[in-house]
């Protein structure tokens, strides 16, 4: 039997119940993912974009308690945090625009300067 997420340490219900979500189903496929993939799930799932949501992961996948993080590290990690949200904008954003071309087609609202 698989462990479950919350077996890791910082990750409690919500945290799992979004992994779940994302299709991460349990402790041992994040740990083989790794934090950075794994927090790159969730944001491609739609959750939004938390830094001390993301350390937490990174700090329980180390085993350690998730207010640990401090100093160069934490500003390591925000480095890494900010990678990931570039990298996971397309995803985000993309049905947005979408939306917008849609309701600029059928007269809603006007395109924005800029767009296509």
């Amino acid at each position: 039997m698989a462990e479950p997420l919350s077996a890791i340490r910082n990750i409690g219900p919500a945290l799992e119940a979004a992994f779940q979500r994302a299709g991460i189903k349990d402790a041992e496929t994040l740990r083989d993912m790794g934090a950075d993939a794994g927090y790159l799930k969730l944001l491609n799932a739609g959750v939004r974009p938390h830094f001390i949501g993301y350390y937490v992961i990174v700090m329980g996948l180390q085993g350690r308690p998730w207010n640990d993080c401090q100093g160069q590290e934490k500003r390591d990690l925000r480095a890494r945090f900010d990678a990931l949200k570039v990298q996971a904008a397309p995803a985000r954003i993309a049905p947005e625009i979408e939306i917008e071309k849609f309701l600029d087609q059928i007269g809603v609202i006007k395109k924005k300067k800029g767009r296509k």
